[in-house]
């Protein structure tokens, strides 16, 4: 889709990769971008419509979807990281990355699909992850949360095509951004570069987006001896 012109939303905009998908977008030229945040009031970028969005609150997100009746570009960026093992974990924690990365993910695309459809047809970009592919002891939840979100993207894919919504996946290891401020910078990618990959994405109408050399090697492993991704395994004899 022609970004210069879309009205977007993006979610989790108030700081990290999503501000930098605001900003670089008021920067393509979009009409309008709505920042949206648990809390408004945190958005600070110029040019931006804040935008209160809870997105594990489906009447939260039914409001947002009533305000950005104008939106032909949804970013599902919002996103939380706990850290919880699966076998032992907190199932609170467990829970919470699944209404955070699922079903928080979907209630926002299913809310936005039929406004963007009314309005011509658009793009949807899910923030996915290496994760969503390769799966390990200390992101049981997250990992098993984005699994399922790449599932839905690949459903919702097929699923919305028809009515001429672009469904874009963005896999990505880490960025510099809080999300990862424990991890040594040497193994972290600019998310400011990220979102512009991103972007071009959305332009080109791509089915997705490996972002850095971490996910393309873990993606072409995929057809690969499972203990090419996990060398810890026994090996069968």
């Amino acid at each position: 889709m022609d970004i210069r012109n879309s009205v977007a939303v993006v979610t989790g905009a108030n700081r990290g990769l999503g501000r930098h998908f605001a900003s670089q977008l008021l920067e393509r030229g979009a009409a309008k971008v709505y920042a949206g945040a648990r809390n408004p009031s945190s958005v600070d970028l110029p040019g931006a419509v804040p935008l209160a969005m809870d997105i594990t609150d489906p009447e939260s997100v039914a409001r947002a979807a009533e305000v950005a009746g104008d939106a032909t570009l949804l970013i599902n960026n919002a996103g939380i990281s706990t850290h919880v093992g699966l076998a032992s974990g907190d199932m609170g924690d467990i829970r919470l990355e699944m209404e955070t990365h699922f079903f928080g993910s979907l209630n926002v695309t299913r809310a936005f699909a039929p406004v963007i459809t009314a309005n011509g047809g658009g793009a949807i970009l899910n923030m996915l992850s290496v994760l969503s592919w390769a799966h390990y002891p200390n992101y049981g939840g997250y990992s098993a949360a984005k699994a399922a979100e790449l599932a839905m993207t690949n459903v919702t894919r097929q699923e919305l095509a028809p009515s001429g919504i672009d469904v874009i996946a963005l896999h990505v290891g880490y960025m510099d951004t809080d999300m990862a401020d424990y991890v040594d910078g040497s193994d972290k990618v600019d998310p400011a570069w990220v979102a512009g990959l991103a972007l071009d994405g959305i332009q080109d109408r791509a089915l997705e987006v490996v972002a850095d050399d971490k996910s393309r090697t873990v993606r072409s492993a995929l057809s690969g001896d499972l203990t090419n991704l996990y060398p810890g395994l026994p090996v069968a004899r």
